[in-house]
């Protein structure tokens, strides 16, 4: 999504401001060598020395030996380690725990819960030699820890890693936060509500710090972040340094779901109000149909409000069209927001 499309253009006398922003990004982190059946075999040999143990008890010890010492960190430096239920939002229950110092850097809260990976399952004969290595079609559930910390460049970061051999992970990250802390290091007054920038420095500054996280050099920043913590806050409660040296333990990188959000700020909520019903009264059916009427698709409206008492039309609220999905957020208000999502 590049300039101004037709939406925005069209209405942009009602706008206060408009601003484009990569928003959530989600890398996929794995050990390439260890994908095949024999590349795992061979990792695993260079770290035992042999294959004699490699079996689902040794794999689940490996496991349990991962936990133990997350685990132990947590309490050691007084990090809260909480189980989730199935079905419970991860990032809700992380919410009260965000570090509210800005200088705040390292690992805040560890969340644990079950979820399906690719665990190796292996195959012997009357001969203790392995005969088969592979992966079940339907994936067994298996403990996944969310780490949550604060890197001085990217704000909150979650890496979800499993604790089962060969340690794949996810590192999930928002360009809204990365865009919020550049403007800050330029003095740059802004005001955030939620996920969105509501006020402070010009939309164009904005854009232009937002700018730099759709260039090809973004990838290096993403690189970098993940290199930051993955083996200094994750990894190293699997394997030491030198394990991963001897065994030549080291994660590439994919990208597995990038969102870009398109922002829009009207002047008026009664405004937005407005507009937003006649794109709902576009949508519905004729009145001689039995179908139920619906808004459009991903199409939610967020009132963003400061202070109490009844929400007023004439305060300042800000309107984000939404194409893909539908978020709702606590408290009074409305926003409308606009997301294209690539996985």
């Amino acid at each position: 999504m590049s300039g101004i499309d037709n939406f925005t253009s069209y209405h942009e006398e009602l706008l206060e401001g408009h601003y484009d922003c990569v928003d959530r990004i989600v890398v996929n982190a794995y050990f390439e060598y260890a994908q095949s059946a024999g590349g795992f075999r061979s990792w695993w040999r260079a770290l035992m020395g042999s294959d004699e143990t490699l079996d689902r008890a040794h794999l689940e010890r490996m496991a349990g030996r991962f936990k133990r010492r997350l685990e132990a960190y947590a309490k050691k430096n007084k990090i809260p380690f909480l189980l989730c239920e199935a079905g419970e939002r991860k990032h809700e229950k992380a919410e009260p725990y965000v570090p509210q110092d800005s200088g705040f850097k390292g690992v805040f809260l560890i969340l644990v819960g079950r979820a399906p990976a690719p665990v190796w399952e292996v195959e012997r004969n009357h001969k203790n030699q392995i005969t088969n290595l592979y992966r079940k079609k339907k994936w067994p559930y298996v403990n996944h820890y969310h780490i949550h910390l604060m890197d001085p460049e990217w704000g909150h970061v979650t890496i979800r890693i499993c604790g089962y051999p060969p340690f794949g992970a996810q590192v999930i990250a928002n360009g809204h936060e990365w865009v919020e802390r550049q403007a800050r290091k330029r003095s740059l007054p802004v005001k955030k509500e939620g996920n969105c920038f509501t006020g402070g420095a010009g939309f164009q500054a904005l854009n232009q710090i937002a700018k730099t996280l759709r260039a090809t050099h973004a990838v290096g920043r993403l690189t970098k972040v993940c290199d930051r913590w993955l083996y200094s806050a994750c990894l190293c409660f699997a394997l030491d340094s030198d394990e991963q040296e001897r065994t030549g333990f080291h994660y590439s990188y994919s990208v597995y779901q990038v969102e870009f959000s398109r922002n829009l700020l009207f002047r008026s909520g009664g405004q937005m109000e407005d507009l937003f019903q006649r794109m709902v009264d576009r949508t519905r059916a004729r009145p001689t149909s039995r179908k139920k009427f619906s808004s459009p698709a991903g199409v939610t409206m967020i009132n963003i409000r400061a202070g109490f008492g009844p929400v007023s039309r004439s305060g300042r609220e800000a309107a984000v069209l939404q194409d893909l999905e539908r978020e709702r957020l606590p408290g009074p208000g409305s926003m409308v927001r606009e997301r294209s999502v690539c996985r």
